[in-house]
């Protein structure tokens, strides 16, 4: 994987979010269950397209995960260069100003992304949504507040956005939702402490966490992909 680090006007006819492109990659005919997985900052849906033979999953399973790529925008930690973010990030300090309202925008795409897969007969309760670094952040703020029960959320490498709002804006369908988080304990990008106090935080609100480090930089291992497609396995079941 690439190591890169992490509302509309109101009225009477608001524009639905526009889909953002994805990559797709189906285990098996006519799939029942959907892994909707965000990449990191500068990277493309592409990144983890590879690793989806690699999570062992149970055989015969017909899973379609999806790898949209996040918009290309202005990132202010890096120069203002413009690259695929799913916000804004001032900097990598816990105390870090937080980008709202691109947060709100691509948790809006990320409901979009849910709600094509509804549409394509995979109930909520049936889809997983992932993600990675940035995309693990986007992952639980947006899958948190979903209205309606997920399967399941697979945080890698990531960190809580806007943790003093989450108690109060959880949707009350996902308050027990299982989660994994993984991180590797040499990151140099997201320090492992971000994601052990995120993952701390969540089990003091009462959610099921499986919080679990590998020896890794910012980035993923096998041995990290089979628990991860262990615990997919798991919620197909």
């Amino acid at each position: 994987m690439r190591n890169p680090e992490s509302a509309g006007a109101a009225g009477p006819q608001q524009v639905a979010p526009a889909l953002p492109q994805t990559v797709e990659v189906s285990t098996g005919p006519n799939p029942d269950f959907s892994v909707i997985w965000l990449h990191g900052l500068g990277a493309d849906g592409h990144d983890f397209e590879p690793v989806v033979p690699m999570l062992g999953l149970p055989q015969g399973a017909a899973v379609r995960f999806v790898f949209p790529h996040a918009p290309v925008r202005p990132v202010t930690l890096n120069g203002g260069m413009p690259m695929r973010a799913w916000y804004d990030i001032v900097s990598l300090s816990a105390s870090r100003d937080q980008d709202e309202a691109g947060i709100a925008a691509s948790a809006a795409m990320v409901e979009a992304l849910i709600e094509r897969e509804t549409g394509r007969g995979v109930p909520p309760g049936r889809i997983v949504v992932a993600g990675f670094s940035q995309g693990a952040a986007m992952a639980l703020h947006a899958g948190l507040r979903h209205r309606e029960r997920l399967a399941g959320i697979v945080a890698l490498s990531g960190y809580l956005l806007l943790h003093e709002r989450l108690e109060a804006e959880a949707a009350p369908a996902n308050r027990d939702l299982p989660l994994f988080i993984g991180h590797g304990t040499q990151d140099p990008v997201v320090a492992c402490a971000f994601g052990e106090q995120s993952a701390r935080h969540l089990e003091a609100l009462g959610w099921p966490v499986e919080w679990r480090t590998y020896p890794l930089p910012h980035s993923v291992s096998a041995e990290e992909l089979l628990d991860i497609g262990r615990f997919l396995g798991a919620r197909l079941g």
